[in-house]
């Protein structure tokens, strides 16, 4: 077997590695989010032990750290379903290009 088909062949397989393996990188930032929210919930029960007159305003910061947070790990699988949607290998490119679109019919509309 030549160089010359062997990289065709394994082109391919290179290409679904990448994308599994950039997918789950892209989901590690599941767990860093994971870790965030409890940094946020801890400071905010360290802080109200200290002073807790301001356990109110504490709170509310404490829920914007929380979307703020969330709002990040819901790139994750964004991003990991777009890496894995998005990049096609030449194969599957050309298998789509060759299927025929559903319907070759013209709708004609009457003037009005």
């Amino acid at each position: 077997m030549n160089d010359k088909a062997r990289d065709e062949n394994s082109q391919p397989k290179m290409l679904e590695g990448a994308k599994s393996m950039s997918a789950e990188a892209a989901t590690i930032a599941s767990a860093g989010a994971a870790v965030g929210i409890g940094n946020v919930f801890s400071s905010l029960i360290h802080s109200v032990a200290r002073n807790p007159s301001l356990a109110k305003q504490l709170f509310g910061y404490a829920i914007l750290g929380f979307a703020l947070t969330e709002a990040i790990a819901s790139f994750a699988p964004m991003m990991a379903f777009l890496i894995l949607s998005v990049f096609r290998s030449k194969k599957e490119s050309f298998s789509l290009k060759k299927q025929a679109p559903l319907s070759h019919n013209k709708v004609e509309t009457a003037p009005c």
